[in-house]
């Protein structure tokens, strides 16, 4: 289905997406097939499959998207990222992670190896043209950026233009050694539109008004967003000279005071980079009026956790949830149409609108 959305490419005349874009259920559908399913997803990090011969079955934003998926990890140590639905009947292949040497169907016995490729099929020897490529299992487009893992069901842009954005500020960080650390990590439910979250993290602009400690942490008033094509970073400045990266020389921010850069990615990811390490922010929708938030913490430098803009994490999000909850409730009023954008706070919820407008628009 295609839309007419229009968000004008100059900020300072646009209107942001209309509250129907919320509401209405026939749009929350289509964002499935023109942005998800166009876009990429955060699977995990690489010690999912740590070991040659293993594999990680998974559901890909389930209950939105609710794609079976198994992560392998071959002799050779490549990754591959399969669907993990048997080209026979339509079993589920895999279905618990570990080790294994092929992927076996209980159902009938049809076997693959763990790139994918179909190896056998019992009682199959009078079938006529067997096996051809579809009986393969489905391989998705996979892609990893240090120790982090993505799928795509069918994107239409390349993750390696937004690494090399990343790259070009937090390069110099050895993300290989960040680690997973599961008890500062949580899921939040919040109750409202999942576009709704993405455009409050999208800005600044409401910092000194909801969150008065991150305010007193980060200089308002040199706060600056930068947009890319499927991404866009805020960076947040501070006057305190402690917990601060410490930025090589030749850096583009070398010497100044950069307490937190926040990158996100269309459609849903947000990657937040502190200098104790990177917290993850995944926005998993499941209907027009609930959202899953996965934050997920890998710590590089724990001396430094619990300091600066990278503190009272849980605290930042409650506070947010609270706003995005009471916007999806004033956005049932009959009379509110859209709004416009501060030129000068709003680029980020802008460029997003902007995309999402695209998306839609283009089908």
């Amino acid at each position: 289905m295609a839309f007419n959305f229009h968000i004008d490419p100059d900020i300072r005349k646009a209107e942001t997406l209309p509250a129907s874009f919320y509401k209405d259920p026939a749009v929350f559908e289509a964002l499935k097939e023109q942005v998800f399913y166009k876009g990429w997803q955060w699977l995990g990090d690489t010690s999912l499959v740590a070991l040659p011969q293993s594999v990680y079955p998974f559901v890909l934003l389930d209950g939105f998207l609710t794609e079976p998926m198994v992560l392998t990890k071959d002799n050779q140590e490549d990754l591959h990222l399969l669907s993990n639905v048997c080209t026979h009947r339509g079993n589920l292949v895999a279905l618990h992670p570990g080790k294994a040497k092929k992927l076996s169907c209980f159902y009938h016995g049809r076997r693959f190896d763990l790139a994918g490729t179909f190896e056998h099929m019992p009682e199959f020897d009078q079938t006529e043209e067997f096996p051809r490529p579809c009986d393969n299992l489905h391989r998705f487009p996979l892609k990893q950026y240090g120790p982090f893992l993505f799928g795509g069901l069918e994107p239409s842009f390349d993750l390696q233009e937004v690494f090399d954005r990343i790259n070009e500020r937090v390069g110099f960080l050895p993300l290989n050694d960040f680690k997973f650390d599961p008890t500062l990590s949580k899921d939040f439910l919040v109750h409202a539109h999942w576009a709704l979250y993405c455009d409050n993290y999208l800005e600044g602009f409401h910092i000194p008004f909801v969150h008065q400690g991150l305010n007193e942490v980060l200089d308002y008033g040199s706060y600056q967003t930068v947009c890319y094509e499927h991404c866009n970073l805020q960076i947040g400045y501070t006057d305190e000279a402690t917990e601060v990266f410490e930025l090589p020389e030749g850096h583009i921010d070398y010497g100044k005071k950069v307490a937190a850069y926040y990158y996100w990615v269309f459609p849903n990811m947000m990657f937040n980079f502190y200098p104790w390490g990177c917290s993850v922010n995944v926005v998993k929708p499941i209907s027009a009026e609930r959202t899953k938030v996965s934050f997920l913490s890998y710590v590089w430098d724990p001396s430094k956790l619990n300091k600066g803009a990278g503190a009272q994490l849980e605290k930042v999000e409650r506070e947010d949830e609270f706003v995005v909850e009471n916007v999806h409730n004033g956005l049932r009023s009959k009379f509110y149409k859209a709004g416009r954008f501060s030129p000068t706070r709003e680029q980020g919820v802008h460029h997003f609108h902007r995309l999402l407008a695209h998306f839609l628009n283009r089908a």
